[in-house]
């Protein structure tokens, strides 16, 4: 009974200690923080420019009759 409750805890203790997988983890954690970064500098610097070319889409798709409808 004791030797099967010490490879038990043997066994608990390398699987704890395992770090199979630990690098794809810490770059998926890092490529996810670089995207982040990348949305926050395009929110911050180009917010202005991007509501103004969703609502020139958005005249364009209401077809409003002012709005000439060209490529940015």
């Amino acid at each position: 009974m004791i030797d099967k409750l010490v490879v038990k805890l043997l066994t608990l203790k390398m699987w704890l200690s395992d770090d199979h997988g630990q690098d794809i983890m810490e770059y998926a954690m890092l490529s996810g923080l670089i995207a982040l970064a990348i949305i926050a500098v395009g929110v911050a610097f180009f917010s202005g420019a991007l509501e103004s070319m969703f609502g020139g889409i958005g005249d364009c798709i209401d077809f409003k009759s002012s709005t000439v409808c060209a490529p940015f």
